[in-house]
């Protein structure tokens, strides 16, 4: 069965993008970003929520075109109208059923970009197996959080944690030893 892992920038409180949907503040470049960019080698699918999803259109990407190369994209949302395309899956039905029919799949890891929502529904659900937590050294004070609305509480097991020259913290965690 293939894991589903919540790769994402992070602030120290928790938040990860302001209420308005912007980053500003988060850092963007450096080694940390590079490893970023190699790590997407691991995943050949990628989920997201419509305000992740719509968060590229103000990076040139156009509706129903895929963010990321190389990978299989299913984009959830009741409120984007797009056909969907060999490369980019707009599902509006059941999230659990897809998801679930996802992680039975052969392939490689599933990586979930985003939102907060999305997140914690599926962690809500004991559908996450990975968290990678890329923590920049800044506070937001408010904005979307983590996990969303859920309240859900856990412990999960530290895998790993690299630290950057820049502030950045990458930590990964096992979220199946939590269930």
């Amino acid at each position: 069965m293939r894991k589903i892992n919540y790769h994402i920038a992070v602030t120290l409180d928790g938040y990860i993008c302001r209420d308005d949907g912007s980053i500003d503040g988060f850092l963007m470049e450096g080694e940390h970003a590079d490893e970023f960019v190699q790590s997407l080698e691991k995943y050949d699918s990628v989920l997201m929520g419509s305000n992740t999803y719509k968060f590229g259109f103000q990076f040139g990407l156009k509706v129903g075109q895929p963010a990321y190369p190389n990978l299989q994209h299913y984009i959830f949302s009741n409120s984007l109208d797009f056909d969907s395309s060999e490369a980019v899956n707009l599902i509006k039905g059941d999230v659990l059923e897809t998801v679930r029919e996802l992680k039975g799949m052969d392939g490689k890891e599933i990586w979930l970009c985003g939102g907060g929502e999305l997140a914690g529904y599926l962690f809500d659900n004991d559908l996450l197996d990975k968290l990678t937590l890329k923590v920049n050294p800044v506070v937001f004070g408010s904005g979307r959080r983590l996990f969303g609305n859920s309240v859900k509480t856990a412990n999960f097991t530290l895998l790993s944690s690299k630290r950057y020259g820049n502030g950045v913290i990458l930590s990964e965690y096992d979220i199946a030893s939590s269930k």
